[in-house]
């Protein structure tokens, strides 16, 4: 199946040639120099995957961004930055890039990179990775199927990776993951020294989903380790 990926970086070489070798793997490559084109793109056409320039003309990249994880639809994301700094690559995390690459890079990773994403969105899509049932604990239900969230009859609404990391937790109710793990296993890989973006997200995802969020019933805090989802024998 051909694979859709829109490039939204200002510098036009490196945007051609990110387009050459995109459709030296049989993608099918849209490519936008401004960042208000690139929002215009998105929501035209459907991609497979955005690679995302993080300082763009016209809209910003963490604007744009923000604008696409706040949408239903949920489009892969990958960043491109020239800046190197910890803090800007945990920004660009936490409103919602799924990966990230700093400039300059070589281009073999950085496709590698794009593979990995694809390989995700793949094994997500298939049916055999939802249950066929909601899964219900207390009055938290989570539908992946549909993927919706309901607290005692009420939709929360989540973002798409506040949702992909609840959906791993209940589905291995139990075990305990490292923040690292999580970066690995609902991020895509490991984000050494960046473990703290995990904390962020668990910490908007109780406020959504516990009555108490000092106090979770569902998320639970593994001191010394990590997280776990309550399987009802407590922390």
């Amino acid at each position: 199946m051909t694979r859709r990926v829109l490039i939204i970086e200002d510098n036009r070489d490196l945007a051609e040639l990110l387009s050459l070798h995109l459709k030296d793997l049989g993608c099918e490559v849209g490519v936008a120099r401004d960042g208000r084109v690139g929002w215009a793109q998105a929501q035209e056409s459907h991609y497979d995957a955005i690679i995302l320039d993080l300082m763009l003309p016209g809209m910003p990249g963490l604007e744009l961004c923000r604008r696409l994880r706040a949408q239903e639809r949920y489009t892969p994301i990958l960043m491109l930055t020239a800046k190197s700094s910890e803090a800007d690559r945990v920004v660009g995390l936490e409103v919602g890039a799924d990966d990230y690459i700093t400039k300059p890079f070589s281009m073999p990773e950085l496709l590698a990179r794009v593979k990995a994403i694809f390989r995700r969105a793949e094994k997500l899509s298939k049916p055999a990775r939802a249950p066929s049932s909601p899964i219900a604990v207390g009055d938290l239900v989570i539908d992946v199927v549909k993927h919706t969230v309901a607290v005692a009859g009420k939709p929360v609404d989540l973002t798409a990776k506040e949702f992909e990391l609840l959906a791993h937790f209940a589905r291995n109710p139990g075990r305990v993951y490292t923040r690292s793990q999580l970066l690995d296993q609902v991020w895509g890989h490991g984000h050494v020294g960046y473990e703290h973006t995990v904390n962020s997200h668990i910490n908007r995802l109780r406020s959504k989903i516990e009555r108490e969020p000092t106090k979770p019933r569902y998320v639970l805090t593994v001191w010394g380790v990590g997280y776990k989802f309550n399987d009802g024998r407590g922390p």
